[in-house]
């Protein structure tokens, strides 16, 4: 019996059901498995007190410090966060604050390797935990956590080390391994571990039904991902504006709503673009399903979870060469690989949406990623470090 302590700073809760169901999705195939035993900690950040009472603050301090989430065990420790102020203390912080948790833990539940999930701040946290209790550690990377936080001042080098000090890492793609070590992380430790995709969930549909259902019909866009400028939804609402007659769904929140809400007015588009918000995972089918296409252009990414799932739908997507973008969008049925720019964008769409490939086609290129290829590969490579 493996067993396995999973440190997740993105990990879903009551308030925020999406955080990270990427991660929930694979920690819940690793813990089906008859021969591993999982236990979550989700740390969660409060400031002190009075800040600890500020809206944005308030409700997290009343998520349970343990329960039962969809059959794992998750702990929610507290752990102290400086607003604004100590991003690069919040690895040390959160060490800090678990070590006494996983000594408890480890008093009933032996865990054989601790499995991090972001680089950072679960990465450093996790190392330095690893160190305290002789326990081997290993450390996912994800994509932004490697090219936005190693900009930060303060986090780069702490990112590094923790990469050089683990037992073993993984990365979601061949190029995010290439960008790892050339930070200088040892390439012998970092095995790529992609994402997987519930194909049956993910599926083609009648698009035509599929649009109806929302109210629309003609060409849809969508574009899934939280609404910050890295995402590129500015250049999505760009791109609709040189598609005459097509419409657009942009599903997630973020602090970039504002922004984007001034753009649909001032260009007159409000009657082609809905802003749906965050939506819970089990709905994104629905939106993926009925589009023509999937516009992403993100400044960086890992390997998207949103170009696999809207493959899966038969939906093709086009968006930008980074990351593992050449690994997922390796066809012409796939989409189109294009510079980050409303005109290239709205070009890749118009050839598209003019010659579209066949549902089936777009879908095949989502067959390579599966949740019982991406188990069985973490659970090599866990056993591999815990053993």
């Amino acid at each position: 019996m493996l067993r396995v302590l999973t440190l997740s700073t993105l990990f879903p809760n009551a308030l925020k059901p999406t955080l990270g169901v990427f991660v929930e999705r694979q920690t819940l195939g690793l813990a089906a498995r008859k021969d591993v035993a999982v236990e979550v900690v989700a740390p969660v950040g409060l400031p002190i007190w009075p800040l600890s009472r500020h809206p944005h603050y308030a409700p997290l301090a009343a998520l349970p410090r343990q329960e039962s989430w969809k059959g794992l065990t998750v702990h929610r420790p507290r752990y102290r966060v400086w607003p604004r102020l100590g991003v690069a203390l919040t690895a040390r912080s959160i060490a800090k604050a678990l070590l006494p948790l996983l000594r408890d833990i480890r008093a009933r539940f032996p865990f054989d390797v601790i499995d991090a999930e972001f680089f950072w701040p679960d990465g450093p946290a996790a190392v330095r935990l690893g160190r305290a209790l002789g326990v081997p550690v290993s450390i996912k990377a994800r994509g932004s956590d490697i090219h936005y936080w190693t900009d930060r001042p303060g986090v780069r080098s702490r990112i590094i080390a923790a990469g050089r000090a683990a037992d073993g890492m993984l990365a979601v793609s061949e190029a995010l391994k290439r960008d790892m070590v050339a930070l200088g992380m040892p390439s012998d430790r970092i095995s790529v571990h992609r994402t997987g995709v519930d194909m049956a969930r993910f599926q083609p549909v009648d698009r035509g039904a599929a649009k109806a259902e929302l109210g629309l019909s003609g060409a849809l866009l969508v574009c899934a991902g939280a609404l910050i400028e890295r995402k590129g939804q500015r250049i999505v609402i760009e791109t609709l504006a040189r598609l005459p007659g097509a419409s657009l769904i942009l599903v997630g929140e973020g602090p970039d709503r504002p922004v984007l809400e001034r753009m649909i007015r001032d260009r007159g588009l409000n009657d082609r673009v809905r802003l749906v918000g965050n939506r819970p995972h089990e709905e994104l089918p629905r939106y993926l399903a009925a589009a023509d296409l999937a516009l992403q252009p993100s400044l960086s990414e890992g390997l998207a979870n949103v170009w696999v799932e809207a493959m899966a739908c038969g939906t093709p997507v086009v968006t930008c060469d980074v990351g593992g973008a050449r690994e997922a969008i390796d066809r012409p049925a796939a989409g189109r690989l294009v510079a980050r720019d409303a005109e290239a964008f709205a070009s890749a769409a118009a050839q598209i949406l003019a010659d579209p490939p066949g549902q089936d086609e777009v879908r095949v290129a989502a067959e390579r990623f599966s949740w019982e290829k991406n188990s069985d590969q973490l659970f090599a490579h866990l056993s591999a470090l815990g053993r």
